[in-house]
């Protein structure tokens, strides 16, 4: 299983993770962060397969991705 942890009030809306996401799960939201601006979310987590390109991506570092092993 894999969990991602996204820093919705540090996001800048930049969308460069949704960019690389392979499987097109991250979206620029509707809410606005104390920022100002639309932070990213997490379409649907179960297809998730925690490859981290979004997270690699990111200039601000608001994304984390843990794998839970058995």
């Amino acid at each position: 299983m894999v969990q991602m942890i996204i820093r919705e009030q540090s996001c800048k809306g930049c969308g460069l993770c949704a960019a690389a996401c392979p499987k097109g799960l991250l979206l620029i939201g509707s809410k606005v962060n104390a920022l100002g601006y639309n932070s990213v979310v997490l379409n649907d987590s179960s297809k998730c397969t925690g490859c981290a390109l979004c997270a690699r991506m990111c200039p601000d570092l608001v994304i984390e991705i843990f794998k839970e092993t058995a």
